[in-house]
């Protein structure tokens, strides 16, 4: 009888990716959730004695996944699977009870290496395929390929952040959305009930691709980042302006070579130009609105545990860019057998 392992990530992409990673001859049937609470409900119904998890999910991520699998004493071997690359993140899971922990995105050969170190995968002599699914997944989209792109890309920032810092990184589940400049201040405003941010972007072009990376942070932020970078205090306004240049090469140069080197671009990434400082959102994002009308928008917010520290990442892409990028992320799609959508 195969053995149920289930597979739990809000990615459509990453989901697809693991099936396909798996052994063809590995005797298993493979189950899917999207979300934590998904994840507990397949495994009390028996569908997990093997769990691949995602950590950075919606509705109740991968940390308490796995501190219900301890509380409720859930029979689940536990592979953690994830973009978020910090060591301190790794020694979490570890902590709370999972086997090991991959990086995103997995390939074959790492994770037959970790089934075979644990006893869980034997290659067949003849290798034919027994693998089974639960259910088929929907096809993929160039949107879904982004997102899981993004995720990825943002995991390498925080996890530069978070070794340059000494501190851990809470990463949000990447947003992408088509938008104009009058509706991603209404976003951005409503999500947030802090009056007050500072703001620096860098713009980028090449291999087709043009737009604006931009770090938004809440005006308390700035006070604890620059304590954490070791900034004196006798001249606030340089310290703020410092700070921000700073962040924005840690933060978005990490993001954007992620991101580049996905899509086997290396665009080119203008100086940090200072939006502003403590002023609101509407101010920030109105007064540069002439740089972006109807975009594309990668938005992934980020916070520093124990500290008052609170931001946002936004990738801004123009609309002529928007073709070539879909292009080479249909070719990316890992069902490339289903037809463009």
């Amino acid at each position: 009888m195969p053995t149920p392992l289930l597979i739990c990530d809000d990615s459509l992409v990453a989901r697809k990716q693991m099936l396909r990673t798996l052994p063809s001859d590995w005797d298993v049937r493979v189950s899917f959730a999207c979300d934590g609470e998904e994840c507990l409900r397949a495994l009390e119904q028996g569908q997990g004695d093997i769990l691949l998890l995602d950590l950075n999910m919606p509705v109740l991520d991968g940390y308490g996944v796995l501190e219900a699998i301890r509380s409720r004493d859930l029979p689940t071997l536990v592979i953690v699977v994830s973009g978020d690359i910090q060591p301190e993140a790794e020694q979490r899971v570890l902590g709370l009870g999972a086997m090991t922990m991959i990086r995103k995105p997995t390939e074959p050969a790492a994770l037959q290496r970790v089934l075979k170190e644990f006893g869980l995968y034997t290659p067949s002599e003849h290798s034919e395929p027994v693998l089974e699914t639960e259910q088929p997944l929907p096809t993929t989209t160039w949107r879904d390929v982004l997102q899981e792109q993004s995720n990825i890309a943002m995991g390498q920032a925080g996890d530069l952040l978070a070794r340059l810092l000494g501190v851990f990184v809470e990463l949000s589940v990447p947003r992408v959305s088509m938008l104009a400049a009058s509706e991603l201040t209404m976003a951005l405003s409503a999500g947030s009930s802090h009056n007050k941010w500072s703001g620096v972007c860098q713009g980028f072009i090449g291999g087709g691709l043009a737009g604006e990376a931009l770090l938004l942070f809440t005006d308390s932020s700035i006070d604890d980042m620059a304590h954490l970078l070791g900034y004196a205090e006798d001249d606030a306004t340089k310290r703020d302006l410092e700070v921000l240049m700073d962040l924005s090469g840690i933060i978005a140069g990490a993001f954007l070579k992620g991101l580049g080197e996905q899509l086997d671009l290396s665009p080119r990434i203008t100086a940090p130009v200072v939006l502003g400082t403590h002023v609101t959102m509407d101010d920030m994002i109105n007064h540069n609105s002439h740089f972006w009308e109807q975009m594309l928008t990668i938005e992934v917010s980020f916070a520093v545990e124990g500290r008052n520290i609170l931001g946002n990442l936004l990738l801004l892409l123009t609309e002529d860019s928007i073709p070539r990028l879909q292009e080479t992320l249909d070719y990316l799609r890992p069902d490339p057998e289903d037809s463009p959508s």
